[in-house]
Formats: structure tokens, sequence, C-alpha cells
């Protein structure tokens, strides 16, 4: 029988938050794939783990992929960990778990900490809805493609941020996003563990003088609907009635349902758009 891939999540900063389950498999595995062994060397001295470890990580993602699979084809158990937090979350880890799938190997997911929900929780903003970004990208034409894109997202909207990009990331999004809140988190679990809400413009005011230190979370309220439905109806009415119509009707739809989307579109009744064009 093939072996199992176990995804365990690590803490990332409270070693009270390991879990005893990811304990027991770091214990039973052959093998554990860990993205720095140096770091994780200190974790599993802690737990007293003396399982062997191997490195998985960005630059080593597709061949050690395969490396693992062949191992695990062979009845071997591996355990896949992060330097802190859930495995394949903004981590080369998905490479893994995704050519694990296609090969037949059984994955399962130890949970624990993640520092993307843990900052969200602490915010103070919408928890409803929210979309993960993890890092932008380092490339310029698709980090603008990215943060054009970000305009219009009402769901809140959760980023990774290294200390010494910090400013220049803030600096973006309020360049694209206009002044919204915003709760940088960082040290989380830790006995520094901050928790800013703030505003972009304020923040950006703030590390002027203070230098950004340590992992940030930055957890950034969404466009509100309100603002969404005033901006939509705003462009509508740049257009005339009878532009508006043709708008849709060339798009394909018949002169009622044309009507019915051109009222719900500029806020009114749909008797209105009918009365106006009436032929005079």
């Amino acid at each position: 029988m093939p072996g199992i891939l176990y995804l365990c999540a690590t803490p990332i900063g409270n070693l009270g938050d390991m879990t005893p389950r990811v304990v027991e498999t770091l214990r039973s595995v052959d093998v554990i794939a860990a993205e720095d062994t140096r770091n994780s060397i200190k974790l599993l001295n802690h737990f007293e783990i003396k399982t062997s470890m191997t490195s998985y990580h960005e630059y080593n993602k597709v061949e050690k992929a395969d490396f693992l699979i062949s191992q695990m084809q062979q009845g071997k158990d591996v355990a896949l960990i992060t330097d802190a937090g859930t495995p394949a979350i903004s981590d080369p880890g998905e490479v893994l778990v995704k050519k694990c799938q296609e090969a037949g190997i059984l994955v399962t997911s130890l949970p624990g900490p993640a520092a993307c929900i843990t900052a969200l929780t602490l915010s103070g903003l919408s928890t409803r809805r929210f979309c993960f970004e993890g890092f932008l990208p380092a490339d310029k034409k698709e980090k603008a493609q990215i943060l054009k894109e970000l305009q219009e997202e009402s769901r809140t909207i959760i980023l990774y941020e290294a200390p010494h990009h910090l400013v220049r990331t803030l600096g973006e999004l309020h360049a694209a996003l206009g002044d919204r809140r915003i709760t940088l988190c960082r040290e989380l679990t830790k006995k520094f563990e901050t928790v800013f809400p703030t505003t972009f413009k304020e923040a950006l005011m703030y590390y002027e003088k203070e230098e950004p230190r340590g992992e940030y979370v930055l957890v950034v309220e969404g466009k509100s609907l309100l603002r969404k439905k005033e901006e939509a109806q705003a462009a509508w009415q740049s257009m005339t009635i009878e532009e508006h119509m043709t708008y849709y009707e060339e798009g394909g739809m018949d002169e009622k349902s044309a009507m019915k989307q051109v009222a719900k579109d500029r806020g009114v009744p749909k008797r209105e758009i009918y009365q106006y064009l009436l032929p005079k």
C-alpha cells in the first residue's frame, strides 16, 4: 500500500499552539519534509521528535516532490511542515499536494495555526466574506493587474508582507484602493503581538517615523457595496437613456428586458423609463 502525505500545521509563534495530533504524527511518519530544516530542528527538539528530515522549499519543489512521491509509492509516510503555520498556504506545499493527487497518493491535513485567519479574527473588519492574496507578486505587470482587480473587491482582503517591503506595499495599496481602513498585525501569538487598526494614510505617516519590524499580515477593508452601486449609477447617468437602451439591445436583450435593466441601473421605476421613451 502507498504511504500518506500529512500536512501538519505548526505554530506561527507560540509553541503552545502545537496540537498533540501533529506531535504524534511527526513522531510516527518515516520522514518530515521541512521548508527550512535548520529552523524546524528547533521545533522538533522542543517536542523531542527524532524523525529524520529532508528539505522541501520553493527552489526544489518540483524535483523534490517527485522524490517524495516515489517514497510514498514505496509505502513510506511523509509529513510536510512549513516554517510556521499551515503548509500549502502561500507555500510550495501546494505543488506537492497537486502531484500527490495526480499520483493517487492519499493526502490529509492536520489543522492548526494559520496567520491569515488569526489576523482576520483580530482585525475588527468584516469576517463574513474575505479573500486571501498572500504576498503581492514581484513582477510589476502582474502586481498592477492584481491591484486593479482589488479596486472592485468588496470582500475583506488579507495579504502578507515582509518588513522591508511594508511601506512600499502600503503606498501601492493606498494609490490603487484609496484611503481605506486597514489592520496591521505582527508578531502574532508571540509576547509582543501587535494589532494596529488604522487607515492607509495614517499607517504611512506612522511608518515614516517607525521602522517596520517582523512579518506582517495586512487586513484591508473591502470596497463597500453602497459605494460600488453609487459609482455604477454615476457611470450610467453619464449616458442618455437612449444610449443606455442601445447598450443592452445591441447586447441581445429585447426592448422590455432592456428597459427593466436600464431602470435598475439608474435606480428609477421601470415606468419612468417607459414614459420617457414613449413617442413624443
